[in-house]
């Protein structure tokens, strides 16, 4: 029987340390069900998991979805799983009422209120909008909440007439004098006074003033042959 030398022996006690050093860690076998944490369904498309219904991921765990009062399960895995009813607003983890003022009404999602036609947002509050002689209310939340009739604009806190020269007509505008001249007049000062056109010439496409007929030019008040 043949013995191995002292020599060789050390050779390989000293290297068995460095040899297990260097190969690598065994593998452990993956979990034939997938790893599915408690209270959870593998997806029904793509890979991975999802939380049953009342529990929501936490940290790689399925939680119970815990429901304050006043508020519903949202059936959804993600978010925080829950939402407060109509006429409730959420409050950190609570659900607290919504305090609806005097002349107001709950909003459309329930969550929040607006104020009644006739009245305005001021400091929490809805409080009247103060509509002047010869004003209407309007449909919109911005602005002053009324509008002039037709024949008056705003003036400050008032519907004042526009004044309508003879030859003119009311243009419902916010700027300007807020009347235009009829075809045939042209606007001077506050007045609409008859266009003057010289021999040759006719009324321009905006109808307030003349342009020469062709092949004529117009020189200063005439209409001259070039």
């Amino acid at each position: 029987m043949n013995r191995k030398s002292p020599r060789i022996l050390t050779i390989v006690s000293l290297a068995l340390p460095v040899l297990l050093a260097v190969l690598p860690a065994p593998v452990p076998a993956l979990e034939s069900s997938g790893g599915l944490p408690e209270n959870a369904h593998s997806k029904s498309y793509g890979s991975g998991w999802e939380c049953d219904e009342g529990y929501r991921d936490a940290n790689g765990l399925c939680a119970p979805v815990k429901v304050p009062e006043n508020a519903y399960p949202t059936q959804t895995s993600y978010g925080r799983g829950w939402e407060c009813g109509r006429g409730y607003q959420r409050q950190d983890e609570t659900c607290v009422s919504v305090r609806v003022p005097a002349n107001a009404y709950l909003n459309t999602q329930g969550d929040g209120w607006k104020c009644d036609r006739g009245y305005r947002l001021v400091n929490e509050s809805c409080i009247a909008i103060k509509v002047p002689p010869n004003g209407y209310l309007t449909a919109g939340t911005y602005g002053s909440g009324w509008e002039c009739e037709r024949g008056y604009r705003a003036s400050d806190t008032a519907c004042e007439p526009v004044k309508v020269p003879e030859n003119g007509y009311f243009v419902d505008s916010n700027y300007g004098s807020g009347w235009k001249c009829e075809r045939g007049y042209r606007a001077l000062g506050e007045a609409c006074v008859a266009v003057k056109m010289p021999e040759n010439s006719h009324l321009d496409y905006t109808g307030n003033d003349w342009e020469c007929d062709r092949p004529y030019r117009r020189q200063q008040n005439q209409c001259t042959m070039p």
